[in-house]
């Protein structure tokens, strides 16, 4: 369970000393800091259940959920996720995992993301298609659709079976709002494909 300082303070206010008692808790392991003000009771939850209390707002993204759905074939084990007019990006590291934030542009951030729920967390991660935008956002910019074809298969190592099943219609809506070398010449690239 997640619990704030805040939280605990109030729930502690019977002792003569809440914040000792807290750091009494922390010592024995029965509250894990996350971030400053941030605890979670339980030391075998998911990193991907956190990556949003951690900082936010947030969804899981890029390299992590492109791994999730399958899209790579590296296995990922920094929770990476996207923000919005953060200016920078930021990096938490603690019992959970490494945890990564990065921007992308406040247009297209509520777009593409699914809610999920697990064990009583809710989380958020981008659908695959947005994860693909997202990281292709963050890349050195393409000059070509040949280029954005080598991007995706021998960079990236995009799995082409996963890639097809991808709905572009999505990727379409979204991509232009990057307003991005790679993402023009993504759509590029499947309108070509499609025709």
């Amino acid at each position: 369970m997640i619990l704030t300082s805040l939280m605990l303070t109030d729930q502690l206010n019977k002792y003569s000393d809440p914040a000792g008692k807290i750091m009494r808790m922390k010592k024995n392991g029965e509250l894990i800091q996350l971030t400053k003000g941030i605890y979670e009771t339980d030391k075998n939850t998911p990193g991907y259940c956190l990556a949003s209390v951690i900082y936010g707002p947030s969804y899981l993204s890029f390299d992590y959920a492109l791994s999730v759905y399958g899209l790579i074939p590296e296995a990922v084990y920094t929770f990476t996720s996207a923000t919005f007019s953060k200016k920078k990006a930021k990096e938490y590291e603690n019992h959970f995992g490494h945890f990564t934030y990065r921007d992308v542009p406040s247009e297209v951030y509520p777009y593409g993301v699914v809610m999920k729920e697990e064990n009583g967390y809710v989380y958020k991660i981008a659908s695959p298609e947005k994860a693909l935008c997202d990281k292709l956002y963050t890349m050195p910019p393409v000059t070509s659709q040949r280029d954005i074809e080598k991007m995706l298969f021998d960079d990236l190592r995009i799995d082409k079976i996963e890639f097809e099943r991808l709905n572009y219609e999505d990727i379409y809506q979204i991509g232009e709002l990057y307003h991005c070398n790679n993402l023009k010449y993504l759509i590029k690239y499947l309108r070509r494909d499609a025709e």
